[in-house]
Formats: structure tokens, C-alpha cells, sequence
């Protein structure tokens, strides 16, 4: 059962891969008139399969993203948090169902609307095309997890991802919440949930992190735990995300 865990993440926090808007975003600004919705964990915004009539901006709260297998598995695909645009590279149909995993504020814009507005806004279409190569990028990351890389890997991986996330500068956040389920890790990173456990503790036990609560984790030596995870460090660090940022939806990347 997913927790009713209260998160929400300043909407200006960078994130590794994403687009940053010069000044005022055009394709946020879509959202600026556009009502806010809420959404009760468990419920879900679209199911797979639905037509793909509207983007979304996550406002509050977090989603995940899934598909069932024929056999009834579910794979989770990824997680949007807030400041982040779910939709933008659909065609006719959603390719998955997005749910709450929190209670959940979101915005809608129509595609409809949207392809419209690409003739009297310029900028538009650039933002647009960086959105689809980011989410191609994150999706190729995804494989590299998901192909390569050890159980425990994949845990600092997703640890790691998580506290570049929410921290102002990009850097590693010392202490991250975690409102999805161990179960929801498992199927986000192709494990079982008895892997996830074990490779949790494995890293506790290491002194790398801590877990104050099964949803509160304090990352004791990030730098341990980036070279656990197999990814190398960034040549420099990224730079402050403007105050606006428009950010890829398929995550972490």
C-alpha cells in the first residue's frame, strides 16, 4: 500500500538532465491560467492505453510511472516529482499508466492547444525537442541500470539520483525521503523486494548510509556511495538552474 507521504520539492531544484529555460520557460508558461487538480494516492491520472489527449506539470506530490507485462508483473518505468512534465513525447496513446504515489496537485494543458501554440511561440519547439532527448537519455540510462549493473549498484544508483534531485545545487543531498514503497523500488529497478532489503542493509551495515524510517534516508558518505554506484563524477558541477526550469519526465537519469 503506497504511503500517503507528504513531498513536495521546490519547483526550481535542478536535476541532472533536464532542460533550463533562459528566464521564463514558454512551454511552463502553457500552464500559468490552467486549473490545479488534485489526485489521491493510488488513483491514477491516465491508464496505459488511454488516449493521449493532455501534458501535465507535476505540482506537488509523486507519481509513478508503470506498465503490466502479459503475465500481470507490473515494471515501473519511473517517478515524476514536482516541477516535472509528463506527455510530451506520446503520439495517440499513453505508453503508461501514471498513478499517485502521494497525494498529488497537477495541471493539464491540452496537445490540442499545445500544437497550436508552436506557430506564435518560437521557443516553443526548441523546448519541446530538448524534452524528447532528455527522455531518450534518461531511457538510455535506464537500460545501462537495469542491463549491467549489480542489485547493489542499482540501489546506490537510485539513491544517488534521488539526492542530486532535491538538493539546490545539483550536488548530493545529505538526507532524501523516499515516499515510494520498497516495492515500488523493486519494480523500478528489475529487483525483488527481498534484493531491495538486503541491498539497503548491505549499505547500512557498510556505514554509507543510515535509514531514520523506511522512507528517510541519510547518505553518510556520498562520495562512498557515487563509486558504489559505478558512475563517475561530473567533470565540473552543474550550474544553478534558473528560477524557471522545465524538466524530462522519465527519471532518474
Amino acid at each position: 500500500m503506497a504511503t500517503t507521504f507528504p513531498y513536495a520539492i521546490a519547483r526550481s531544484a535542478p536535476v541532472p538532465i533536464l532542460v533550463r529555460a533562459a528566464g521564463e520557460s514558454q512551454f511552463r508558461s502553457l500552464f500559468a491560467t490552467r486549473p490545479i487538480e488534485r489526485i489521491e494516492p493510488n488513483a491514477a491520472v491516465f491508464w496505459e492505453g488511454d488516449p493521449a489527449n493532455h501534458v501535465f506539470e507535476v505540482i506537488e506530490g509523486v507519481l509513478r510511472l508503470y506498465r503490466l507485462l502479459p503475465d500481470g508483473r507490473r515494471t515501473i518505468t519511473g517517478f515524476l516529482f514536482p516541477g516535472e512534465i509528463l506527455g510530451v513525447a506520446f503520439k495517440d496513446r499513453y505508453l503508461f499508466t501514471a498513478e499517485a504515489v502521494t497525494p498529488v496537485k497537477l495541471q493539464r494543458y491540452p496537445r490540442a492547444h499545445l500544437y497550436a501554440s508552436l506557430a506564435r511561440m518560437p521557443g516553443l519547439s526548441r523546448e519541446m525537442l530538448a524534452m524528447a532527448c532528455d527522455e531518450l537519455s534518461a531511457a538510455q540510462d535506464q537500460m545501462l541500470l537495469l542491463a549491467r549493473k549489480t542489485a547493489q549498484e542499482r540501489i546506490a544508483s537510485f539513491l544517488i539520483a534521488v539526492a542530486r534531485r532535491i538538493s539546490p545545487d545539483a550536488t548530493p543531498a545529505r538526507e532524501i525521503e523516499l515516499p515510494m514503497t520498497r516495492l515500488d523500488i523493486a519494480d523500478y529497478l528489475g529487483l525483488t523486494i527481498e534484493t531491495v532489503s538486503r541491498a539497503f542493509t548491505k549499505l547500512k551495515l557498510e556505514g554509507l548510509i543510515s535509514l531514520p524510517s523506511p522512507h528517510r534516508v541519510m547518505l553518510r558518505k556520498p562520495d562512498a556511495l557515487q563509486a558504489v554506484s559505478g558512475e563517475d563524477e561530473p567533470d565540473e558541477a552543474p550550474m544553478a538552474a534558473p528560477r524557471r526550469t522545465v524538466r524530462s519526465a522519465v527519471w532518474p537519469s
